[in-house]
């Protein structure tokens, strides 16, 4: 992946040929998700007697404005959030470069699939929390979810998304961190950040040597959280969701809890998910953090408006 981009497009149908031959997937559509840092979104607002029948065509006439990009280069979708406290239409535009969409569905269609539909990791976060948990819609919650090269954040109002963004740290930095200072592998740094052990190593010494890493992640998320804070200082977060294969670093949830003054818990992605009998539930479970975006994309379905 280079800017947003598959780079080797044989490698990776062949990997998703390979991955559908191994799991004995019968199904031939896909649900996949475009990084958020790839996304332009924006929120427009239209008078509240616009009919539905001139709806798309005012719609594409503010997207002009309000989307920096020629719309012929994008795939634009919106979705009709509600109404402001002013009566007025509050609608949500989603744009992203053509390149970048026709990048993710090639691949699917050279291993042999059938691209149906390309979702947003931000939104594909939000239909996982929906799904597993009871949505109060007095509360604001914030999901995070930390992969391997940035975090993805969504903060939700009334059950609705009212402010996404990212920021380019994740898992990554913290297995470099473990390899430079402990000497470990990849696939040992992958281990010690979960939780376990390798070699001779105690827990005070992963600890000391993921701590800045942990420090730093933490700032970056309260940095960009205080976006939403200058918006929203009225309605503070109530919790905040941690997914991502980072998610279960030990400290990670208590010191972001300490800084951000919120509770902050691992987000359980299969809480309300039931697994087939041919699946390894055990390693599912154990990995479940790291299934919080998958999850979102399993919810949908073709055809879908939400």
């Amino acid at each position: 992946m280079q800017n947003n981009l598959i780079q080797d497009p044989d490698a990776v149908a062949q990997t998703i040929r390979d991955l559908v031959k191994r799991t004995g997937a019968r199904a031939k559509n896909v649900v996949t998700a475009v990084p958020g840092p790839a996304v332009m979104i924006k929120k427009i607002h239209l008078p509240s007697n616009v009919d539905e029948a001139n709806l798309d065509q005012q719609v594409m006439m503010e997207a002009g404005n309000a989307i920096p990009e020629h719309l012929d280069n994008v795939t634009l979708d919106y979705q009709v959030v509600g109404y402001t406290d002013r009566e007025e239409l509050e609608v949500l535009l989603v744009a992203v470069k053509k390149d970048i969409v026709n990048s993710y569905t090639s691949v699917i269609r050279d291993a042999g699939l059938v691209p149906a539909i390309v979702d947003v990791d931000y939104f594909a976060l939000e239909n996982m929390f929906e799904l597993n948990y009871d949505v109060d819609e007095t509360q604001v919650i914030g999901l995070v979810n930390v992969g391997a090269r940035y975090c993805s954040i969504n903060i939700l109002r009334a059950g609705r998304s009212s402010f996404t963004g990212d920021i380019p740290v994740g898992g990554a930095e913290f297995s470099d961190v473990l390899m430079r200072s402990l000497g470990v592998s990849a696939e040992e740094a992958e281990l010690l950040k979960a939780g376990g052990s390798t070699r001779d190593l105690s827990r005070d010494q992963i600890e000391a040597a993921l701590t800045p890493a942990v420090q730093f992640l933490v700032e970056e998320i309260h940095r960009a959280l205080s976006f939403y804070w200058r918006s929203d200082a009225e309605e503070p977060l109530s919790a905040v969701y941690l997914s991502g294969g980072t998610a279960r670093t030990e400290g990670l949830a208590r010191m972001l809890s300490d800084r951000l003054e919120t509770p902050v818990e691992v987000a359980d992605p299969l809480a309300r998910v039931t697994l087939g009998r041919a699946v390894d539930a055990d390693f599912v479970r154990k990995n479940a953090a790291s299934l919080a975006v998958t999850v979102g994309l399993a919810t949908r379905r073709a055809g879908d408006k939400t």
